[in-house]
């Protein structure tokens, strides 16, 4: 059985772990502020962003859905690891080797998990196919077809691109003799078990290794080169598998990653020779599925890298397609997700129906990019490819055509567009504009209908929790209320710049200044761990305070660790002005004072309308009270 990582261990992994570039393989993030990168959230869908990263407090949180943590557990959201898992992989990426408890090993025996297991296997296959296809005399066909479409050797080593031998059980005997189980290999997809044992579930074709984002290889694209194949389709791909999910898998990602962060512009082709093609024709953002349909998984993958940001000028995703019905088609669903753009997208049909691969082979480089640079938009598209099933010569073709593309008019995000789309489309249609105008605003009242109709009927959900949600059992704390606000931003300034306090200064806070119970529980997780030691580096001590924080305030501790103060951070230091950072101090202080004296008013009003009070006691409450009142003038002018 697994032994339990040692704690120290851990915390070195959370330590040497940069949180910035293990999101970044992920989000294309920008910076935010001093210290602080934003970018779209990877665990929901937005068009704003709202995740926010702090290297040095180690810690991300989405403003917009809640989700926040340290390294490790963006590691377990993401990849959906177990928490042993996540340290595992993360102590693999920096070569550092975990220790166990109670004598005890890793998971597998290698210390990797599960996970790193499969991918080492796929790893191990990539580099068996490649050297076959380079070296094996049964590879020639699959040289020869490459050769074709005007790929030689330092492209095939370029996307990784190998031969899968006929035998049947040469991948299986190779990765056994590397120590793989026979489980590893049926679970990860390379082999299959049939009634004579292990076989290979690629034979005789030409292997394109499908890798994730990061550049590992999680599974293969196989095409099909003899004519006797016994399976007939032309690609195979790999199954599900854990480590591969072909709905968010996007082939050619790893090598386009940069470019498309770069120009903010991605191309989506139809297959591997296609993403071939365009790379090494100058458009190396381009991207492809892997056996499935373009989906919302896909969009939100693109979305995340390209920042397809609302309040950015607008990145660009450029669809290619075969020209015949099943393109069109391709394209049309395309278009169904169009909304969740924020930007918008296009599309590209070459001349005579050429994919990239056949465009670039017949009129060269040149020919791909001024494809990509020609794509009109996918509106436009849209439109005219419906409009094709209507002859418009006759009134009632056009009438109809003009019911079926109103709906497509009254989708477009930006209403101020629509009058000139209207003029445009009436134009295509050849109708009067106030005809097709009516039209429209037809679409839109059925439409609004049927939402409402939609919502009726729908059973209201559990929210998601939102951003500053406490969790369960305590209020969010109303942000509205400029004292609850100055409490949030004195817990961000603690958590994020601890070196700005000292011992003191948490000690003369008394927990009941703070008015929201969220807030309170967060500070005597402060308390309780006390102020940043000198040589205590910033991940362990949030590391304790995650310890001591209750759970149901966990989430609001990731995120006041990460959220942005509004103040103009110092250039050289990174820190918040002490002026600021001592106003809050006194605010909050200012605050259970004031707290203190409204009790002990109370107390006395109560006891002046009770003639059997007693006087000595009702004397000492008033001088209690003065030395109150002398205190909280005494802070005021802290902050003057």
């Amino acid at each position: 059985m697994a032994g339990r990582i040692r704690a120290e261990d851990v915390q070195a992994v959370k330590e040497r772990s940069s949180i910035t570039d293990v999101v970044r393989d992920h989000v294309t993030l920008r910076p935010a502020g001093i210290g602080s990168m934003k970018g779209l959230c990877p665990f929901h869908d937005e068009k704003t962003p709202s995740f926010t990263v702090r290297e040095a407090v180690g810690a991300y949180h989405c403003f917009g859905c809640g989700e926040g943590g340290d390294v490790i557990s963006f590691v377990q959201q993401l990849d959906h690891l177990t928490f042993a898992e996540a340290v595992e992989r993360l102590a693999a990426k920096l070569g550092m080797e975990l220790r166990y408890e109670e004598g005890g090993g890793p998971r597998d025996g290698v210390g990797l998990g599960k996970r790193a297991r499969l991918l080492e296997a796929h790893r191990a296959a990539a580099e068996f196919y490649h050297e076959r296809l380079l070296e094996s005399p049964e590879a020639r066909i699959g040289r020869d077809f490459l050769r074709e479409r005007g790929f030689a050797s330092p492209e095939a080593k370029l996307f990784g691109i190998g031969y899968a031998p006929r035998g049947g059980e040469e991948l299986a005997r190779h990765l056994r003799g590397k120590g793989f189980t026979d489980e590893e290999l049926t679970i990860g997809g390379l082999c299959g078990r049939g009634s004579r044992g292990l076989y290979d579930r690629f034979r005789g074709r030409l292997v394109w290794p499908i890798r994730d984002i990061t550049g590992d290889t999680i599974g293969f694209g196989a095409r099909r080169l003899f004519d006797n194949d016994r399976i007939a389709a032309k690609y195979l791909n790999t199954t599900e598998t854990p480590i591969y999910k072909k709905s968010s898998v996007l082939y050619g990602l790893d090598l386009a990653k940069k470019p498309i962060t770069k120009e903010r512009l991605a191309v989506v082709v139809e297959g591997y020779t296609d993403v071939m093609a365009a790379h090494l024709s100058g458009v190396e953002g381009a991207v492809a599925t892997c056996g499935t349909a373009f989906g919302v998984d896909h969009i939100k993958v693109l979305r995340r890298i390209m920042r397809d940001e609302a309040d950015l000028a607008p990145a660009k995703v450029v669809f290619t397609f075969d020209g015949d019905t099943a393109g069109q088609q391709a394209a049309m669903k395309a278009y169904a997700e169009d909304q969740r753009w924020a930007s918008q997208s296009f599309v590209a049909v070459a001349k005579e129906g050429m994919d990239p691969c056949d465009l670039r082979l017949r009129e060269g480089d040149g020919a791909v990019r001024e494809l990509v640079a020609d794509a009109v938009p996918m509106f436009e598209f849209a439109v005219r490819t419906t409009l094709e099933r209507f002859d418009l010569t006759t009134a009632e073709g056009r009438v109809r055509g003009m019911a079926a593309v109103a709906p497509i008019i009254n989708s477009i995000r930006d209403s101020s567009l629509r009058p000139e789309y209207v003029r445009t489309v009436a134009g295509w249609v050849g109708v009067e504009v106030e005809q097709m105008r009516d039209q429209v605003g037809r679409a839109g009242r059925i439409q609004a209908r049927e939402e409402a109709k939609g919502e009726s009927r729908a059973n209201p959900e559990t929210p998601e929790p939102r951003a500053g949600e406490a969790g369960p059992g305590l209020p969010a704390p109303n942000l509205r209320d400029p004292i609850v606000l100055a409490e949030r931003q004195l817990l961000q300034s603690l958590l994020q710049h601890p070196s700005l306090f000292t011992p003191v200064d948490l000690d003369a806070v008394e927990p009941e200044g703070f008015s929201a119970p969220a807030h309170r529980a967060v500070f005597d997780a402060v308390r309780e761990v006390g102020a940043l030691q000198e040589g205590q580096s910033l991940s362990a001590w949030h590391a304790r305070i995650d310890e001591a924080a209750p759970l149901a305030v966990a989430s609001l501790v990731a995120e006041l660790s990460v959220a942005p103060l509004p103040v103009v951070h110092d250039q050289s230091t990174g820190l918040p002005p002490q002026t600021y950072t001592r106003s809050l101090l006194v605010r909050v202080r200012e605050v259970a004072v004031g707290r203190r004296i409204s009790d002990a008013m109370s107390q006395m009003r109560r006891m002046a309308a009770d003639p059997a009070s007693d006087q000595a006691r009702l004397r000492e409450l008033s001088l209690s009270l003065q030395k109150l009142e002398r205190e909280r003038a005494a802070l005021r002018e802290e902050v003057v």
